[in-house]
């Protein structure tokens, strides 16, 4: 595409990579003993207060599960001052079409649910996340939005789990960045030239930043 004038930019994305690992507490042990520690606490103020949690593919989730996780989506838009862009019907479809690429994460309380989190599996990657929820729980994001799909990811054996866009606090959690790269066709040469010579400088920059997050990872130093 570069070859054909596209202009490419550079950015950054926080994967969290399978190396074989059996379990989560495989896993843990790869981290640092002040990261290991801080996800078991989170992991455990989500146990303590009650919630347990359900994993279902497309052909397990009812009607019901659906339509809870559609409100907390919509929940998080609202608490953000913002409008959903997606609605009921395009999860009604995506469920019906690709029922075993789908994991529904449901969190319930005292026998009713409380937050959803939707992932979608296809080739060997987990690629997450849109969550909400309905009342407060400490630590359940991290729970629902990253410690049950690398949970997923273990299980199914798959290599990657894209958790979202942004957050150094993934690194903490057993995220690393990885490059992204993006094509874009700027038709004026006006402001093609322009725009070429910012995404030279922004290219140092992201390339500063990738190695700063990377000297931040939350594995144990090898050697």
């Amino acid at each position: 595409m570069a070859e054909r004038g596209w202009l490419l930019r550079d950015g950054v994305q926080f994967h969290w990579a399978n190396r074989g690992y059996r379990d989560f507490d495989d896993f843990l042990d790869t981290l640092s003993r002040d990261k290991r520690k801080k996800i078991r606490q989170e992991r455990r103020r989500v146990v303590d207060a009650g919630v347990t949690v359900r994993v279902m593919d497309g052909h397990a989730a009812t009607p019901d599960d659906w339509a809870f996780f559609a409100a907390c989506y919509a929940n998080t838009y609202r608490e953000h001052r913002s409008s959903p862009y997606l609605n009921r019907d395009f999860f009604d479809r995506v469920g019906r079409a690709l029922p075993g690429a789908v994991r529904l994460v449901v969190a319930e309380r005292h026998d009713r649910p409380i937050a959803a989190s939707w992932l979608l599996a296809d080739g060997g990657r987990l690629y997450g996340r849109y969550w909400g929820a309905t009342e407060p729980v400490d630590c359940l994001h991290f729970e629902l939005c990253y410690y049950v799909g690398i949970e997923i990811a273990i299980a199914e054996r798959l290599a990657v789990f894209e958790g979202g866009a942004q957050g150094e606090h993934k690194l903490a959690r057993g995220f690393e960045p990885v490059f992204t790269r993006s094509a874009h066709r700027i038709a004026d040469p006006r402001f093609a030239d322009a725009i070429a010579a910012w995404l030279r400088h922004e290219r140092a920059g992201v390339a500063a930043y990738h190695a700063d997050c990377l000297a931040h990872r939350a594995y144990r130093l090898s050697g």
